[in-house]
Formats: C-alpha cells, sequence, structure tokens
C-alpha cells in the first residue's frame, strides 16, 4: 500500500482562502493525502473571517500582516517563515493559488527546497507587468517556478501553451471559487447589518460597488464616484451597496464623495457569506475586483470592470462582463443603459458562465491522486 502524500496548501488573504477551502475539503477527505494548512495572514482579519466559514483548521500560522506593510516586508517575512516550514514538513507537493504575494513567494521558497509546486488559477494575464499590480507579475513568476499548472479556462491554458508550458503539465479544471460560491448560496439567508435589512430588494434596483485597487486610488476612484452619484441622481427606484474597503485611502475618498447621500449606503467590509447572498440579490455590479469578475456570471449578473487591463477575458467574449474603465461619463451611460434596457440586460445576464461548474476541486483532486500513482487514469478536463 502507497503511503500518505503530504499536500501543503499555501495562501494568506481572504480570497485565496475562499478559493483554496473546497479544494482542502476534498483533499482532506481523501485518504490517500494528509493536508497540512499554512496561512501567511498577509491579510489577518480578512482572512480569519473565511477560515472560520469554511471551518478550516491551520497547520501553521506565520501572522505577518503589520501597519502600513510594503511588499517588501511581506516577501522578506513569508520567505524567511516558510522555509522553517519546508524544511520541518518536508512536503511532497506545496499548493499555491492565483497571484498573491504569499502566492509567488510559496513558490520561490519550494524551489529553493525543491519541492514541486502546483499553481491553481494558472495562466490568467494581461500582459501589462503594471496592471494589476503586483498581481500580473507575481502569476507570472509563480507559473515560471511551479511543476503543475491547473488552469481555470481554455483562454488560461493557451496562455501558458504561449509561454511554452508543456501540455503535459497543464490540467484545465474551471475555477474553484465557483465549487465555494455554490456552497455559500442561500435563498434564505438574512443580513444582520441595518443598512441592508432596510433595503426592498423586491422593489428597488441594487447596484453593488466595489473598488478598492492601487491603480484606481486618486482621481480614477472619484470619477468612478461621481458617475454613481449621477446614477442615483437619475434612477430613483436605485440603491447603491459600497461594502468600503479597509484601505484607509479608499475610506477618504468614499466618505468625501458618497456619504450621506441618500440612497447610498456605505458599510463595512461584508464576510464572504453576506456578500455572496448581496451579489446574488442585487442588479448591477460595478467592481474593479477580479474574483467578481468570476463569480457574477454565476449568479447572472451584469458586471461592469472599472478597469482598463482585465486578466479574465472570458466574461467579456462570453458577454456577462464588460470593461468600462474609470471614465465617469462612461460608466453612467453603460450602467444606465443596464438599468433601463431590460433587453439589453437580458443579454448579459442570461450570458454562459465561461468560469466553472462547481466540480473545480474535484478534477483536482482525482489528477494529483493520478499524479503520485493512486489510480490508474485521471477525470476529464472542464471544457
Amino acid at each position: 500500500m502507497k503511503s500518505k502524500k503530504n499536500i501543503m496548501c499555501v495562501f494568506g488573504t481572504r480570497p485565496e482562502a475562499i478559493k483554496m477551502a473546497p479544494l482542502i475539503k476534498k483533499l482532506k477527505n481523501n485518504q490517500n493525502f494528509k493536508v497540512t494548512v499554512v496561512v501567511t495572514a498577509q491579510h489577518r482579519e480578512m482572512l480569519d473571517q473565511v477560515l472560520s466559514l469554511f471551518d478550516i483548521e491551520t497547520d501553521y500560522d506565520l501572522d505577518i500582516m503589520t501597519n502600513k506593510q510594503s511588499l517588501s516586508d511581506i516577501t522578506a517575512r513569508v520567505l524567511k517563515g516558510l522555509e522553517k516550514i519546508y524544511q520541518k514538513e518536508k512536503p511532497d507537493l506545496v499548493v499555491v493559488h492565483g497571484d498573491t504575494s504569499t502566492t509567488f513567494v510559496g513558490a520561490l521558497s519550494s524551489f529553493y527546497n525543491k519541492i514541486e509546486v502546483a499553481h491553481i488559477e494558472a495562466g490568467l494575464r494581461t500582459r501589462n507587468k503594471y496592471s494589476p499590480f503586483p498581481e500580473e507579475i507575481n502569476r507570472h513568476l509563480t507559473g515560471v517556478l511551479a511543476d503543475l499548472h491547473f488552469a481555470p479556462t481554455e483562454s488560461t491554458y493557451n496562455n501558458l501553451r504561449k509561454e511554452n508550458v508543456s501540455k503535459n503539465k497543464i490540467f484545465i479544471t474551471g475555477n474553484t471559487v465557483i465549487d465555494a460560491l455554490y456552497e455559500i448560496k442561500d435563498p434564505d439567508f438574512e443580513f444582520s447589518q441595518s443598512d441592508l435589512k432596510n433595503i426592498n430588494f423586491n422593489k428597488n434596483k441594487v447596484l453593488l460597488l466595489t473598488s478598492h485597487r492601487r491603480e484606481n486610488l486618486g482621481k480614477p476612484m472619484e470619477n468612478i464616484f461621481k458617475a454613481v452619484k449621477n446614477l442615483i441622481k437619475k434612477n430613483k427606484d436605485l440603491e447603491v451597496v459600497f461594502p468600503v474597503h479597509l484601505n484607509p485611502k479608499v475610506k477618504n475618498l468614499a466618505n468625501k464623495h458618497l456619504q450621506n447621500v441618500d440612497r447610498i449606503h456605505l458599510i463595512e467590509p461584508l464576510d464572504y457569506k453576506p456578500f455572496i447572498n448581496l451579489m446574488d440579490r442585487s442588479d448591477l455590479i460595478l467592481t474593479d475586483s477580479g474574483g467578481i469578475q468570476e463569480e457574477a456570471p454565476s449568479l447572472a449578473k451584469p458586471v461592469l470592470v472599472l478597469r482598463d487591463t482585465t486578466e479574465r477575458p472570458e466574461a467579456v467574449k462570453a458577454g456577462t462582463v464588460k470593461m468600462v474603465g474609470t471614465d465617469q461619463n462612461i460608466i453612467f451611460n453603460e450602467a444606465q443603459k443596464l438599468l433601463n434596457n431590460n433587453n439589453y440586460y437580458k443579454k448579459m445576464a442570461e450570458a454562459i458562465n465561461p468560469y466553472g461548474d462547481g466540480k473545480a476541486s474535484e478534477r483536482i483532486t482525482k489528477y494529483l491522486l493520478y499524479k503520485f500513482g493512486f489510480i490508474n487514469k485521471t477525470n476529464n478536463e472542464f471544457k
């Protein structure tokens, strides 16, 4: 009988935790794997919310987060902290996710210790090294270091092939975030926040806004907020919900432009479960987030992306997502069209979701069973 393989999952932020949670559960439920969970806590409070929601126990917690931490601070502390853990545990495989600094450094430390790396959500590209920053370079560098590439879609597979990654090292899985979303969505969910409790989701139209990216701080974000204010003026049945990011710069701008505006609700960042259920009950989403571009199509919600580039072109191609950048007039006009043109809205809302079917974690687990010789063939890829 083959001995168990030690699979080490390394992550540090809320988005990584959400997307790794379904996979960790699948791996832990398989008798052939010992699963070691390592968190860097690059983001502390938001990470802990997700760990609690999905009932994930950690084996190691580097707890690196400090006030006003720089990218150099994160990189150095994670690199030093992981070295000791890797040398003690000697994992057979390190699994990292996506494009954070933890992801890149987790892969780099694995390389230094000659441990194989599996990269979940591999192959996303904008081809602009500063957009998004620093994520675009983080995922490029992780891709160079990875031994296994679990690509969520065919286009991400093609990106990796263009970079001369062997097709034998790439496996298309769908995105694990869809697995998480299906687990958390609840039509009977009740909000605890007073602002959300008081919104009549059946009577009024609800626009969900999220904006936090570094490249949008300053004038671009001001343009976004001005467009939203104009939408409120023009649409008497519209309510806007903005979970304001913890970044003080975002808070200050939001308070300056949107505070005390009727029907605009500035609320604290939401835990994952209420946020998913807020998305599900919203009519339209404006965001500069990457993950929401994947989640919203699964809920049949049109998305206007407040960025000039996207590493997730599949939804743009499918028609459920549209790039609008940060021009005030373009944002206003596109949102206004969706709010008032039913045919245009339906065309976006009913577009086919290209990101997954809720079985990505199952595919990855079976592939790893195949890789380590526990089964003779792997399952079908996501198409």
